[in-house]
């Protein structure tokens, strides 16, 4: 049984009239969430069968490996044909293709794991080891002639 839905009764080249009907602001989060996944997978992901990484070992240190291995930089790249759904003028499209990258730069920084700093313990007064400096020589620093002080 085949059910009534928008997609079964499309023809070919329909859906394009429909994502131009659809809000700008949605569009520009759904255009976005396709940057920043497609410059993930290419990225920072191993990809379907390790495909992906072994497209990235290929490519080594030339432009393109080095272009691969930088979040940043591939998502500018990612943007660009999609800002072209966004904003066919040339300068729409200059500024949707900016804004799309930076979406996928932020959703990246976004998702990250955190990095946790941990505070140095503070010293109680009178103490006067630092977690810095050694407070003894190991025999393996000491050189001949060196003059031993009492602490």
């Amino acid at each position: 049984m085949r059910r009534n839905c928008a997609i079964a009764r499309m023809g070919p080249g329909q859906g394009f009239d429909e994502w131009h009907d659809m809000d700008p602001w949605l569009q520009f989060v759904i255009a976005s969430l396709a940057c920043w996944r497609v410059t993930h997978l290419l990225a920072s992901e191993d990809g379907p069968a390790d495909l992906i990484v072994r497209f990235r070992a290929r490519l080594g240190q030339s432009i393109v490996g080095k272009l691969m291995d930088c979040f940043n930089c591939l998502s500018l790249l990612i943007a660009a044909p999609a800002a072209l759904l966004l904003a066919p003028k040339p300068l729409d499209w200059f500024l949707a293709w900016l804004a799309l990258s930076g979406a996928a730069c932020l959703l990246e920084q976004a998702v990250q794991k955190p990095v946790f700093i941990q505070p140095v313990p503070e010293s109680s007064p009178g103490d006067s080891k630092d977690g810095m400096l050694r407070s003894e020589t190991s025999s393996a620093d000491k050189r001949p002639g060196d003059a031993v002080y009492p602490t």
